[in-house]
């Protein structure tokens, strides 16, 4: 009897392990992710998700090489392609969860207002020698959705070199908090978990291409809690605490 009872302690954690979750996620849902993985650990004895965040194109490579994760949440259409393309996602988990809306940052002591349209004087924001804060827009989702509005608006040639390229979202932000930058772009979600940063103006929807969250379910990691915590991500609970972080749920 005795032997048995240490048996089971012995392998109580094995089994707790076993049901592990690990999640990569756009840096973007960090809070929100953070958020949810304690709802998910709140009920019916899930562990805590682990969690990686990172710029989407950083984490489609890293699955690509072999990390393990259950779940991938990207924050833009191009790099969930980019692992259905090499199948290495399970095609019928992927659902677009989340949007939204990409956002000029300015250091919450110098408030500025900028009505973004074509030709807007986001040089003229930045000063001679400033620079605005964004994701690398060779890989990262934001800076390539900043480049395709700066494209629509006009003024890409002139911002350009002008950019402080990131290498994710809250890395960007991160240059406006600490006031290395004059101005950012990213998304709503990201200034609103700031108070060292205000908005100085919202970019047209038509500017750029929507921003979209798919989430899929990889390959490697298809087990049937994975699936469960894709049903749960879907679901009224995590609905609820995207909306309070801001995003648009699908």
């Amino acid at each position: 009897m005795r032997f048995l009872l240490a048996l089971c302690l012995l392998l109580t954690p094995l089994a707790a392990r076993a049901q592990e979750l690990t999640v990569f996620a756009a840096a973007s849902l960090t809070d929100a992710m953070k958020d949810i993985s304690a709802q998910w650990g709140a009920q019916a004895g899930h562990p805590p998700l682990r969690m990686s965040f990172g710029s989407s194109s950083t984490l489609a490579r890293q699955i690509e090489q072999g990390a393990p994760a259950n779940i991938f949440a990207s924050a833009d259409e191009k790099w969930m392609d980019y692992l259905a393309d090499k199948k290495l996602i399970v095609t019928d988990t992927r659902k677009d969860l989340l949007g939204n809306d990409l956002v000029l940052v300015v250091p919450a002591d110098k408030p500025q207002h900028l009505d973004i349209g074509p030709g807007f004087n986001l040089v003229g924001l930045l000063g001679p020698n400033g620079r605005v804060a964004t994701g690398d827009p060779a890989h990262v989702p934001v800076g390539i959705y900043a480049e395709q509005a700066l494209k629509k608006l006009g003024i890409w040639d002139a911002v350009s070199p002008r950019l402080a390229r990131a290498d994710d979202v809250r890395s960007a932000l991160l240059l406006v908090e600490r006031g290395e930058a004059p101005a950012g772009i990213v998304y709503a979600t990201d200034a609103a978990v700031s108070k060292a940063v205000v908005v100085a103006g919202t970019f047209p929807a038509n500017s750029h291409d929507p921003v979209s969250y798919p989430f899929a379910v990889m390959k490697a990691g298809d087990t049937p809690e994975a699936r469960a915590l894709m049903t749960y991500l879907s679901g009224p609970e995590a609905r609820a605490v995207f909306v309070k972080r801001g995003f648009r749920v699908e």
